[in-house]
């Protein structure tokens, strides 16, 4: 099993420092670098401090020249913002500057309230159609020229200005919907899931929709998958206790904007009240702790092989829930020390 990292530019509140944000997030990723794991990923969101993330090719193209080895990932860029032009170009220009370090990702965005406002109009359960539009046409334009006339985007012909360094960079795609792995596996792409705080069984159910769309297609899908999970790793029990507080904090943050319940001031929203919280979002500690990759490093360890039991081929570390910058870096170095060595 590989390991990758996903972290974000994310202030919890007007009080913290946005240069040391800055400088931990780098700090992570390159303690990542130098511990062999294989991406790191960016998101894209928009005005909301919790994820600062307006665009990941700039956050990217900055990691890639304070690192060495470490792939870069795009996870994920959000179709229905972008021109398919300016996406391809964007990509390209960052394969070139790394040294062909470019993961690509392209997803369907999360929440409504980004959609109000950087594509007014769209439903998010409509917005997989700008990915599906958008994905071949990526991969064209990386080739030549390309003319297209499509239910959202038409242009004369036109091609990606560079190309990338890759001779065929890799697309992945964010899937949980059968639909969506049905996709993924017709394209020949990479797959990325995240079960949020759902238990075990969630990923699970997800290895049955990969097999159900390997068997529904005649490409020989032979792609990676990867499972994200909000990750702490702690050896005491005041570590323990400041993980499940960030978590449950975050989680009536996230509740905020799933739910559409709250407001969000200033790019911070409001928490929902715990017990208001429901489906993905539930913040029972017991629960939390036990879904998520939460736990001492045998407890990790072991939660890991059921990863590796169901084929998944690399587990996405999420370091971003609120935690405290030194906690953290504490729990990242625990995984590095006391988890990776057993998945050598």
């Amino acid at each position: 099993m590989k390991f990758h990292i996903a972290i974000n530019l994310e202030r919890m509140n007007a009080g913290q420092d946005m240069a040391e944000i800055r400088d931990h997030t780098l700090e992570m990723v390159k303690m990542a670098d130098e511990a062999g794991f294989e991406i790191a990923w960016a998101a894209e969101h928009h005005a909301l401090e919790m994820t600062i993330a307006p665009n990941p090719f700039q956050i990217m193209t900055w990691w890639a020249g304070e690192t060495q080895n470490i792939r870069l990932g795009c996870g994920v860029a959000n179709a229905a913002y972008w021109h398919p032009i300016n996406i391809a170009g964007e990509a390209a220009m960052l394969d070139l500057l790394s040294g062909g370090r470019l993961e690509m990702g392209l997803g369907s965005g999360a929440y409504q309230r980004e959609f109000d406002r950087m594509k007014l109009g769209l439903p998010q359960p409509e917005s997989y159609k700008y990915m599906q539009e958008m994905l071949p046409l990526v991969r064209q334009l990386w080739k030549g020229d390309v003319e297209h006339d499509g239910e959202y985007w038409s242009f004369p012909t036109s091609t990606s200005c560079p190309k990338p360094l890759q001779a065929d960079p890799r697309i992945w795609v964010a899937a949980r919907a059968p639909v969506t792995f049905d996709y993924a596996v017709t394209n020949d792409c990479d797959i990325m899931s995240w079960p949020l705080t759902m238990p075990f069984s969630e990923a699970e159910s997800y290895r049955e929709r990969l097999d159900d769309a390997k068997a529904k297609t005649a490409n020989d899908w032979n792609g990676r998958w990867s499972m994200m999970r909000h990750s702490a790793v702690y050896a005491n029990e005041a570590d323990r206790e400041a993980a499940m507080t960030a978590i449950r904090g975050v989680l009536g943050q996230f509740g905020n904007l799933m739910m559409k319940k709250g407001e969000v001031h200033n790019g911070f929203p409001d928490a929902v009240p715990f017990e208001e919280l429901e489906g993905n979002v539930r913040v029972e500690p017991k629960m939390l702790e036990e879904n998520l990759m939460f736990g001492s490093p045998e407890t990790v360890i072991e939660k890991l092989r059921g990863y590796e039991r169901i084929g998944v081929d690399a587990f996405i570390y999420y370091a971003s829930m609120g935690l405290g910058l030194e906690a953290q870096k504490r729990s990242l170095r625990l995984f590095i020390d006391e988890v990776m060595p057993e998945f050598a």
